[in-house]
C-alpha cells in the first residue's frame, strides 16, 4: 500500500496523523492501539509507527502498558487546565533571562510569524508557533527551564489542534506575536514579557469551549 503520508520525516508524519485521529475520535479514548491495522491504514512500516507511538506516550496522548501495548488517553478539561496554566509562568521568565534579541533574531521571528499568518494547515501552524516561541527564548541560559518549556509544548500539542483549526484563533496568535515583537523592537523587555504571557493565555478560552462542546457531544452518544 502506498503511504498516505507525504512529509519528509515519516515518524513525525505518523505522530501528526495519530494526534488528529485522536482529536477527531477516529481513535477513541480507551482504545488499544492495533499496530498492524494502523501500519496498513497509514501505509507505513512498523518502525516509524512505533517511534510515533513512543513519542505520543511521552506527550501523554497514549498510555503505555508493558507487554500489552498502547491505549488512547482521553482529552479532558481537567488535564488541559493543569497543563496550560504552566507556560504563562515559564516562558516570560525564560524571555527575561534571554534578554533583548539581536536584529537577526527579530527578523527570523518576524519571518516565522508571517508564515503562521499565511498557513492553513493546523499541524503546520502548531509547528511554526512552537518554532516562534523556542526562537524567542533561544538565548535563555537556563537549559533546565528551556527543557521544561519544550516538555509542556509537547504536552499541549494535541489540545492545540482544536485551537489552530480555527482561522480566527490563528489570527489572534499572529497578532499577539506582533505585539511581542513590537515591544522587543522598542527595547522594552518588560512589555515583551507581559505580551508573551498574554499570548500564552489567549488560547485558553477557545480550547475550553472546544473541549466542553466535545465532552457534551461524547456524553450524548454514550
Amino acid at each position: 500500500m502506498q503511504s498516505v503520508l507525504a512529509r519528509d520525516n515519516i515518524s513525525d508524519s505518523v505522530a501528526a496523523a495519530l494526534r488528529n485521529m485522536i482529536v477527531d475520535g477516529r481513535l477513541p479514548a480507551g482504545e488499544r492501539i492495533n499496530e498492524v491495522h494502523l501500519s496498513k491504514q497509514l501505509g507505513v512500516s512498523r518502525t516509524p509507527l512505533r517511534e510515533a507511538l513512543a513519542r505520543l506516550a511521552h506527550e501523554g496522548a497514549l498510555r503505555a502498558v508493558p507487554r500489552i501495548g498502547y491505549f488512547v488517553r482521553a482529552l479532558t478539561l481537567d488535564e488541559f487546565e493543569q497543563i496550560y496554566a504552566i507556560r504563562p509562568l515559564l516562558d516570560p521568565e525564560a524571555l527575561r533571562m534571554a534578554g533583548l534579541p539581536s536584529r537577526e533574531r527579530l527578523e527570523k521571528l518576524r519571518t516565522i510569524n508571517d508564515r503562521i499568518g499565511k498557513e492553513r494547515d493546523a499541524d503546520t501552524i502548531i509547528g511554526l508557533d512552537d518554532d516562534f516561541h523556542l526562537e524567542l527564548i533561544a538565548g535563555c541560559p537556563n537549559i533546565v527551564l528551556v527543557d521544561l518549556i519544550k516538555h509542556f509544548i509537547q504536552r499541549t500539542r494535541r489540545y492545540e489542534i482544536g485551537l489552530m483549526r480555527e482561522q480566527k484563533n490563528v489570527s489572534a496568535a499572529s497578532s499577539n506575536h506582533k505585539s511581542i515583537l513590537a515591544a522587543l523592537r522598542r527595547r522594552d523587555l518588560d512589555a515583551a514579557c507581559d505580551a508573551l504571557r498574554l499570548n500564552l493565555q489567549t488560547g485558553r478560552e477557545p480550547i475550553v469551549a472546544w473541549l466542553t462542546a466535545r465532552e457534551k457531544k461524547e456524553g450524548s452518544t454514550r
